[in-house]
């Protein structure tokens, strides 16, 4: 009986690959991936431009204005650039990826973002090829085959950084040579774009004039009306905004004295995914790191919790079911929470643009007058996803900024 299962299985799996393989997106979206980037050309443009968002499609897109002695500023609404990419360096005897966190592209990708030549990379990567996983239902704690994880690395072959983040990626490649660009604690609040040029106003009151703006704040931000556009969005524009799926949710990072828990285990849940994972996987850490990465309707619980130490509770408290009270006997009381879903400058988690309908993406990677451009994960037109899929936007459309004429 467990053999024909286990063929009934494999033949799922094949016939799976076979009807997904029209389906290009992120590590099955190699061949997507451009030759040639913003990076590897020359612009003469005189203008001033204006990006709003330090993250890496904002950071991006200053790159390219940077190289070719373009005037421009960036504004940030926080105090730190980086946007949904973050490091923590004090919880573990390694650093520990707060954002983004997982490479969902071909490795090659990393040469493309920071405009190297060649097929040889640098970075040293783990595969993240998982050996011991288990599914949770609230009641029934299941191990996974080999078979399972197998294909799910064939079919989706991610990595992680082994000995650094994707924020260290980031501000060593792109951010360094543009981060003295960048104004700080200035929120945008207005966009005004109806005269020959563009008036962005921050929160403070502060105006700033330039020829062409790029925006790459979050698509929450977005949904969330914290910016004023004048003339206003058109309504086919705004339905097209609403109607992409960006999960709340965050990322619960705890610190244990000994590992008791697989690599991985997936949570049932409505929508979006939830999943206790070891982050120390593959890395030769001494520290014993497990996260809990939580988004979609699942989220609404422990939202409903009065503090981060009531959803850390509850948190241990799901472990200590699962596994007979070891969290609560082995937890150092050290943790992280980053709760991207609830913070008011990025209004949720990731999107994913591929999922979503290619009607919609072409309307919001439409430029306001060929004055407001837009860039960012969801503004993605070559199916990579997170962190790649927004550098590429940035680069994308900053392309498009420099080149188009009013």
């Amino acid at each position: 009986m467990k053999i024909i299962s286990i063929s009934l299985f494999i033949i799922l799996c094949l016939l799976a690959l076979t009807i997904s393989s029209c389906f290009k997106w992120a590590a099955r979206a190699h061949k997507k991936i451009p030759d040639t980037t913003a990076l590897d050309k020359s612009y003469q443009y005189e203008g001033k431009v204006i990006i709003v968002g330090a993250g890496a499609a904002g950071l991006a897109a200053a790159k390219v204005l940077e190289q070719n002695n373009i005037d421009y500023k960036i504004l940030e609404a926080s105090d730190r650039y980086g946007g949904r990419l973050k490091k923590n360096t004090t919880l573990a005897d390694f650093p520990i990826d707060i954002g983004a966190e997982w490479i969902h592209s071909a490795p090659i990708i990393l040469n493309k973002l920071k405009g190297k030549a060649g097929d040889q990379i640098e970075e040293e990567l783990i595969p993240y090829h998982l050996e011991e996983t288990y599914s949770w239902d609230g009641q029934n704690y299941k191990k996974s085959s080999q078979v399972q994880n197998d294909f799910m690395y064939k079919f989706m072959p991610e990595s992680k950084f082994k000995n650094s983040t994707w924020y260290d990626f980031v501000n060593e490649n792109i951010a360094a040579t543009v981060k003295h660009k960048i104004e700080f604690n200035a929120p945008v609040t207005a966009i005004n774009y109806a005269s020959d040029k563009v008036e962005v106003k921050t929160k403070n009151g502060e105006v700033y004039t330039a020829d062409k703006v790029l925006v790459t704040v979050s698509i929450g931000v977005l949904k969330a009306n914290h910016i004023r556009f004048t003339p206003d969005f058109s309504e086919e524009r705004k339905a097209a905004i609403n109607r992409i799926i960006f999960h709340p949710g965050f990322k619960l990072v705890m610190k244990f004295r000994e590992q008791f828990y697989p690599d991985a285990i997936n949570c049932k849940v409505e929508s979006g995914e939830k999943g206790f994972y070891d982050i120390a996987f593959k890395k030769e850490a001494q520290s014993n790191i497990l996260g809990l990465l939580v988004t979609g309707n699942s989220t609404e619980a422990y939202y409903k919790l009065e503090s981060e130490e009531e959803i850390v509770k509850a948190a241990i408290a799901e472990l200590d079911n699962i596994f007979h009270g070891k969290a609560s006997e082995l937890y150092t009381g050290e943790y992280i929470l980053e709760n991207w879903g609830q913070h008011q400058l990025t209004m949720g988690t990731w999107t994913q643009a591929f999922q979503q309908k290619k009607s919609d993406l072409k309307i919001l990677n439409r430029a306001l007058d060929k004055k407001v451009y837009f860039a960012g994960e969801i503004n993605d037109t070559y199916q990579q996803m997170g962190v790649p899929g927004a550098v590429l936007s940035g680069y994308h459309s900053i392309d498009k900024l420099l080149t188009e004429k009013k």
